[in-house]
């Protein structure tokens, strides 16, 4: 992929665009900011449109600097919530934050990248740099923040504390010496922020390099709370499900987003799919595996694919399956629950409610249904959830 390529396929906007050729021309290393804050477990393949980009600009030689935000992670970024945080404890911020860093690596060259820990400079910070830092901005420029005017225009609660994320994430350009900081569209204030506390210091400002906001499968943003979200640490079974069962409008932005297929084959698919002259189901299994094979490899796309055709085209079962043992009678809400089909009771009531629950491919509509066995059955719930039962 060419310089241009890269500057412009996936790429939401770059303040400035001129600068940044500037830099990448003149023969020096660059270093490349990405930070993240550990608040929950898992990457999803909307993080994925970000690392994939710092990972071509690295693969030209540039360095990657990772910050692990646990600090802010504490805090929580608010931008686009209309509610605080919980703040996290410090434990969980760092059993979050290698699971992070192992996912992290699946992408972006570990070799030339350098991690940062945030509490490296604000460990040692005392109130006289609070004072320093929060006096280069005002609150009308903290206002202008569209999620902070937001949330004060509507009378909900707006901590002093969240106030104060962005200027740390700010600082952070400061401390790592950044050339460039990236992020989705949704960071362009932080971002900016770090740009003009880097001129203000009489340091060289970064580069703003932004990426799009990646939907989820069903269209609206990704995100835990939807169910929509391909997690980088899927098993490559589910990960090729998750990709069949998104929605026809979303495939051609995946495409741009998440793979190397030439831009002139892309346009090409759309013209057909618009057309009618291509079904978009094959254009969703071509992504699953484009996607599997970046991820894991060719045969582990060739044995998803394989997975996918036996059970939803087929109509048979999986060839693996985890096992639950029920030796004695139980409510279907209590083994729906403890089989892992279910993360709560409320949930398998839903589930049940909703039609989505089968043994043997009979419905179970009954909440109060007792399930025992004689001999092994098969548990479903939905069209990608099954555990093997066994007296």
């Amino acid at each position: 992929m060419d310089l241009e390529e890269i500057l412009t396929r996936g790429v939401a906007e770059i303040i400035t665009k001129e600068e940044l050729l500037e830099k990448l021309r003149s023969g020096r290393t660059l270093r490349l900011k990405m930070g993240f804050d550990p608040s929950k477990p898992n990457l999803h393949i909307g993080h994925y449109v970000g690392l994939r980009k710092i990972r071509q600009l690295q693969d030209l030689g540039h360095t990657v600097v990772l910050i692990v935000g646990d600090w802010t992670a504490q805090i929580g970024d608010p931008s686009g919530r209309d509610e605080s945080r919980t703040m996290l404890d410090p434990e969980t911020v760092r059993a979050n934050a290698d699971t992070y860093m192992q996912q992290f690596f699946r992408v972006v060259d570990r070799s030339r990248t350098e991690v940062r820990w945030q509490s490296e400079w604000f460990g040692k910070f005392t109130l006289a740099d609070v004072f320093n830092l929060t006096s280069r901005f005002t609150l009308g420029q903290m206002m202008a923040h569209e999620t902070f005017r937001k949330r004060y225009e509507q009378g909900l609660p707006l901590s002093l504390m969240e106030l104060l994320y962005p200027l740390l994430q700010a600082y952070d350009s400061i401390a790592v010496e950044a050339d460039v900081e990236f992020g989705g569209t949704d960071q362009k204030f932080n971002i900016l922020a770090g740009r003009e506390l880097q001129r203000m210091l009489g340091k060289e400002p970064q580069n703003v390099f932004l990426v799009p906001l990646l939907v989820g499968l069903d269209g609206r943003k990704m995100s835990k709370t939807f169910n929509n979200t391909i997690d980088l640490v899927d098993p490559p079974e589910e990960m090729y499900g998750k990709i069949m069962s998104m929605g026809d409008d979303v495939i051609i932005e995946y495409f741009i987003l998440t793979t190397d297929v030439p831009m002139a084959e892309i346009e090409e698919m759309e013209r057909e799919m618009k057309a009618g002259r291509v079904n978009p189901r094959d254009l969703k299994m071509r992504l699953a595996r484009e996607l599997i094979t970046q991820l894991y490899d060719a045969e582990a796309a060739r044995k998803a694919e394989e997975e996918f055709v036996r059970v939803f085209q087929r109509r048979e079962l999986p060839s693996e399956m985890p096992q639950f043992r029920l030796t004695e009678p139980k409510n279907i809400v209590d083994l729906l629950v403890e089989a892992g089909l279910a993360a709560s009771k409320s949930e398998a009531r839903r589930l049940i409610q909703q039609g989505g629950v089968k043994l043997n491919e009979e419905v179970i509509s009954d909440i109060e249904a007792t399930i025992a066995l004689t001999e092994p059955a098969v548990l479903r719930v939905g069209k990608r959830r099954f555990v093997q039962l066994v007296p």
